[in-house]
C-alpha cells in the first residue's frame, strides 16, 4: 500500500494514468449495474408498497375490532334499558298516585329512546364493519398479487446479482486497490466529478479536439498543456479532468488532409474558357 508521501511525490502523468485507470474499473463496475436495469428500485416499490398495504389491512382491522367492541356495548345498554322497562312496567301496578304513574311512564319513555339510539349507531357500526371488511379484503388481494410479483422480482434480481457478484467483487477490489494509490485530495475531487457526471465519467480524453465528455471544443493552447502533463487540467464547460488519448491507451487515426478539389476544377475551366 503507498504511503501519503509516495502519492504525492507520483508525477502528474502517473496520477492522471492512474486516475484514468480508476475511471475504467469503475464504468465497468456500472456497466454491470446498468444490465440489472430497474430492477432494486422495482423491488424497493414493491417492498414499500406492500409495507403500505400490509399498514392499510392491519388499521382496517383494528378499526373493525374497535367497532365489534362498540357494539358489544351497546348490546350490553339495550339490555340494561329494557330490564329497566320490565321492572317500571312492574312497578306500574303499584303506583299510588298520578305523579308516581307519569314518573315511571318517562322513565318508560326514556328508557325506549335509549334503545332506539343504541339500535341505531349499532347499524351504523354494522355499516362501518361491512365496508371494512370490504376494504380488507380488496387491500388483501392487492397485497397477495404484489407478494407475488415481488418474488418473482426478486428471484429475476437474485439471479443477475449472482450472475454478476464475483465480476463486480473482483473490479471493486482492483479499484479499492488503486485508490490507495491515488492522492487523498485528488481522488476526492475524482469522486465529487464523477458522482454529479451524468454518465459517471469524471476523467475523459481529448476527442477531435474536443472534450470527451461535454464535447465542447478545446483551444488548442489547453490541448498543448494536457499533451504536457505537467498539471491537472479540467473542462472550463463540465469541469471534468483531461488527458490526451495517448497516455489513456487510446490511438486516434491521423488527419488526412483533404485535397483542394474546388480550386482544381475551378482551374480547369478557366483553361478551357480560354
Amino acid at each position: 500500500m503507498a504511503t501519503k508521501k509516495e502519492t504525492a511525490d507520483m508525477s502528474v502523468e502517473l496520477k492522471l494514468k492512474s486516475l484514468y485507470q480508476l475511471q475504467t474499473l469503475l464504468s465497468k463496475i456500472d456497466e454491470i449495474r446498468t444490465l440489472r436495469g430497474e430492477l432494486p428500485l422495482e423491488v424497493q416499490d414493491l417492498e414499500d408498497e406492500i409495507a403500505g398495504l400490509t399498514l392499510r389491512v392491519n388499521k382496517f382491522q383494528e378499526e373493525v375490532a374497535g367497532l365489534e367492541t362498540d357494539i358489544n356495548v351497546r348490546r350490553g345498554k339495550i339490555n340494561e334499558a329494557q330490564s329497566l322497562i320490565d321492572r317500571y312496567k312492574e312497578q306500574l301496578n303499584d303506583v299510588k298516585n298520578n305523579r308516581e304513574y307519569d314518573m315511571l311512564v318517562k322513565e318508560i319513555e326514556f328508557q325506549s329512546l335509549d334503545i332506539e339510539l343504541q339500535e341505531k349507531r349499532i347499524r351504523e357500526a354494522e355499516k362501518n364493519i361491512a365496508e371494512r371488511n370490504e376494504a380488507v379484503e380488496a387491500a388483501s388481494k392487492n397485497l397477495k398479487e404484489r407478494e407475488e410479483d415481488l418474488s418473482v422480482k426478486r428471484a429475476e434480481l437474485e439471479e443477475i446479482v449472482n450472475e454478476t457478484r464475483a465480476e463486480e467483487d473482483k473490479l471493486r477490489e482492483k479499484a479499492n486497490a488503486l485508490e490507495m494509490t491515488i492522492e487523498p485530495r485528488l481522488l476526492t475531487a475524482f469522486k465529487r466529478i464523477r458522482k454529479n457526471s451524468r454518465n459517471g465519467l469524471g476523467i475523459v480524453y481529448v476527442q477531435r479536439d474536443a472534450c470527451g465528455g461535454c464535447f465542447n471544443k478545446i483551444p488548442p493552447q489547453r490541448q498543448l498543456d494536457i499533451r504536457m502533463r505537467k498539471k491537472i487540467i479540467v473542462c472550463e464547460y463540465c469541469g471534468r479532468i483531461m488527458i490526451d488519448p495517448e497516455l489513456a491507451g487510446v490511438k486516434i487515426a491521423a488527419k488526412t488532409e483533404e485535397k483542394p478539389r474546388k480550386r482544381s476544377i475551378r482551374k480547369k475551366k478557366e483553361e478551357e474558357q480560354a
